[in-house]
């Protein structure tokens, strides 16, 4: 692991596969472990250069302030472009997941020269908040079961690694993927004060973004191979979500995981890279 600085800010990186391959930038949700390393070592070990990253106030990036975040939507739109032109070899294949899909969407559609493909996981075409009123918002039984949970003592690391697990359980996810990572994650936190472990472990901070103005009817203007990837049991973002972004991005591919919630779990790790790595390849 290390760090590239790009458009003004320090953004923490880390790096599978040949520097001289074609590159895939995963843009994490927060964090870059919001994709799995079985992903990444796939996509390595399909011939491409991988690099995922933390997005700004999370792991190595740049902490500032995540109660009150000086940046935009669109800020993190131009660091994702910044950092693909940072590591060379020409436009990059640029995954999201999560807070993350937001991000890349705004990036492909702001930035298009700095893009080869686009791949789009468990995310929706509207900033966070209410959605428009065609598309499915979290599930409400889910949620209460959520906010139900007592936050943890965010200076206990297995205390967070605990409640990760819990919230994996209720969302659908595995409970032992979530404490484990929750712990990976706990470890690269710079620091134990709630607002910085919330925006590492949750992502709470993007909720108080600017995300003006709105690019989900600009979708139809992303003129890259696009993949949209979605859990079929996703309680957070329903798939109908997925679906509406495969139908308004031209000639987009949906792949639906049938047995996936929120996360993508490491038995679908080969799917998921089979269809990343044909992006492009005019194979579907």
């Amino acid at each position: 692991m290390g760090t590239v600085n790009a458009n003004g800010v320090t953004l923490g990186v880390e790096s599978f596969g040949d520097d001289d391959a074609p590159l895939v930038l995963l843009a994490g949700g927060t964090t870059m472990l919001s994709w799995p390393d079985a992903l990444c070592e796939r996509l390595a070990a399909g011939g491409r250069r991988v690099v995922r990253y933390d997005l700004r106030d999370s792991g190595e990036s740049t902490t500032a302030d995540p109660e009150a975040p000086a940046y935009t939507l669109r800020d993190l739109a131009s660091d994702a472009a910044a950092l693909a032109r940072a590591l060379g070899g020409g436009p990059a294949h640029l995954a999201g997941t999560g807070v993350g899909g937001m991000v890349a969407q705004v990036a492909a559609l702001d930035h298009p020269e700095a893009f080869s493909a686009l791949t789009l996981a468990g995310t929706r075409a509207v900033a966070p908040g209410p959605p428009d009123d065609d598309l499915p918002d979290h599930d409400a039984a889910t949620m209460s079961r959520l906010f139900a949970h007592p936050m943890p003592d965010w200076t206990d690391r297995e205390a967070v690694a605990e409640f990760a697990a819990a919230g994996a359980a209720i969302l659908g996810d595995d409970p032992d993927t979530a404490r484990t990572t929750a712990a990976r994650v706990w470890d690269r936190t710079p620091g134990t004060d709630p607002p910085v472990q919330l925006a590492n472990q949750l992502g709470m901070v993007f909720s108080a973004l600017d995300c003006a103005p709105r690019w989900r009817e600009r979708l139809p203007g992303i003129a890259i191979p696009t993949l949209v990837v979605h859990g079929r049991r996703d309680p957070f973002f329903p798939v109908a979500n997925a679906e509406a972004i495969a139908r308004e991005i031209p000639g987009a591919r949906l792949l639906v995981l049938e047995d996936a919630a929120t996360a993508i779990p490491d038995a679908s790790a080969d799917e998921v890279a089979e269809a990343m790595l044909a992006l492009g390849t005019g194979r579907s």
